[in-house]
């Protein structure tokens, strides 16, 4: 920032304070932003980053507090009122229309007209710029329900960036995309810098706050509890801010596997072409990881090994019984369950209750005679399930009200009442925070110990290196190799992948 810029200019938040029922979220927080400037909101899932951001941003108003916007008065009562005014949001959860194309969804609402009719040709124009500068290039008249999670965030940034805001908050912006597409939006907000917009970066992925942003702010309990006035502070410091205390180790250490070979896969094809000849095999008690960049094939993978999606061919043995292909009943009665990519569309059902969550992956468990359903068995199921996973919430509480982190638990709970041989865990921590990514490690290496086959995909190679007793590699579809964890470093990944 230069000495020339106004102290009445950027984003001025003073005592700001919300409460949702019996629930403080947020305690008298103060925030500045100036112009060109990226400030990280950094805090646990609950602290408070959200609703500070949905305040900002207009969705809702706060109970006490001010803010000014570039010297004057501030106080948006919908985020129609925040965009006139030139702050914009990008939610964490992603709000795009499934059955709308790529240019629909990012010019919604505010059409481009010309002669009075809707102007196509430049909206897919305008629309198609923004997506190959993220480094998506494909057609802006695709539909959106037809992109994989992480083209999805990708068009939901690139619908933000034609705001033309003054003021973009970035919510768990890079939670679904790879190395590359991260280091594409990073570019962009670059640019966007050396132009004075400003950016409030909310992320859990500690290590990007020194790349992008300037200065940070940690919250807690919705209470502002410490400031560093440059982003390169220690990740320990970081993680002690946000959670009060100290983590020595995140990665608890893991038993060695057995000799015992519970799953074997053999020659795997996909019928798409996104994986080819993958083989591998996992023993009782080991976590293999999966590791490769966006577009290797690692959820297509893992998806076929669990019968969710049919093979071209290959095939996959459990405990010496060989699986149908694209067949999940099958893979689910010989013990083969899989936690998906993305737990709100696949993994919980949000209008039901963790009860009935736990409930619908167990019914042929929970049925009694003539298949009858009884609500008081279904409760005692759950009540176990959830507190063998330490799940923090009531039986009967909607799982949309709860944190990513409890989500996860809870999706991993429905799973483990089944007593499964192999967990298949496919990007277990996004979007989760340090302290419940530490609860979520936890339950991960206890099921190995308990002689479960355990498989990892992560975009975060720290991750798969901490956990995994090996790494399986892949790039572009193809199995590069299987390092032992002794030469699984995250130089020798990388190469491979880049191979």
């Amino acid at each position: 920032m230069t000495s020339t810029t106004s102290e009445h200019s950027g984003l001025k938040v003073r005592g700001v304070s919300k409460r949702f029922g019996a629930t403080q979220a947020l305690h008298s927080v103060d925030l500045d932003v100036r112009p060109g400037e990226c400030v990280a909101l950094l805090g646990e899932n609950g602290a408070g980053k959200s609703t500070v951001s949905k305040i900002i941003a207009g969705d809702f108003p706060s109970d006490t507090g001010e803010m000014w916007w570039n010297g004057q008065p501030y106080a948006p009562s919908a985020p129609a009122d925040a965009l006139e005014a030139g702050i914009g949001l990008i939610h964490q959860e992603m709000r795009l229309l499934p059955d709308l194309s790529i240019s629909e969804n990012v010019f919604v609402g505010r059409q481009l007209m010309s002669g009075g009719r809707i102007d196509r040709k430049e909206m897919d124009r305008r629309a198609y710029e923004q997506i190959r500068r993220l480094g998506l290039d494909v057609s802006p008249r695709r539909l959106v329900g037809s992109l994989k999670v992480a083209a999805q965030q990708q068009v939901e940034i690139a619908k933000a960036l034609t705001l033309n805001a003054r003021l973009l908050i970035l919510d768990e912006p890079t939670a679904a995309l790879g190395e590359e597409e991260t280091e594409h939006l990073f570019t962009q907000v670059d640019a966007l810098r050396k132009e004075g917009v400003s950016f409030i970066y909310v992320s859990h992925r500690l290590e990007e706050i020194a790349r992008i942003c300037d200065r940070i702010v940690v919250l807690r309990d919705g209470q502002h509890v410490a400031s560093h006035d440059t982003a390169q502070v220690p990740v320990t410091q970081l993680v002690e801010d946000m959670v009060g205390r100290s983590i020595e180790s995140v990665f608890p250490d893991a038993d060695p596997p057995g000799d015992r070979e519970v799953i074997t896969v053999q020659g795997l094809t996909a019928t798409d072409g996104f994986f080819k000849d993958i083989s591998f095999t996992v023993r009782e008690g080991e976590i293999l990881g999966i590791a490769g960049i966006v577009g290797a094939g690692r959820t297509e993978l893992v998806r076929a090994v669990a019968g969710a999606d049919p093979v071209a061919s290959g095939t996959v043995h459990v405990n010496g019984r060989q699986l149908r292909s694209g067949a999940v009943t099958d893979a689910i009665q010989a013990g083969v369950v899989l936690v998906p990519e993305d737990r709100k569309a696949q993994g919980v059902v949000l209008d039901m209750t963790i009860g009935d969550n736990v409930a619908l992956a167990n019914l042929d468990r929970i049925a009694g005679p003539g298949g009858f359903i009884s609500p008081r068995r279904v409760r005692e199921v759950a009540l176990d399930a959830c507190r063998i996973m330490q799940v923090k919430g009531r039986t009967e509480q909607h799982a949309g009200t709860l944190s990513g982190g409890n989500q996860q638990k809870v999706v991993i709970a429905k799973w483990l009442e089944r007593r499964p041989k192999v967990v298949i865990l496919d990007e277990p921590t996004r979007g989760i925070d340090v302290g419940a990514r530490a609860a979520i490690y936890d339950v991960i290496v206890n099921l190995a110990k308990q002689g479960m086959a355990v498989i990892v995909v992560s975009s975060e190679l720290e991750e798969v290196l901490g956990l995994s007793h090996r790494v399986l590699v892949l790039a572009r579809g193809e199995q590069k190799g299987i390092l032992d964890r002794g030469e699984a470093t995250d130089v020798a990944v990388m190469h491979l992948a880049a191979a």
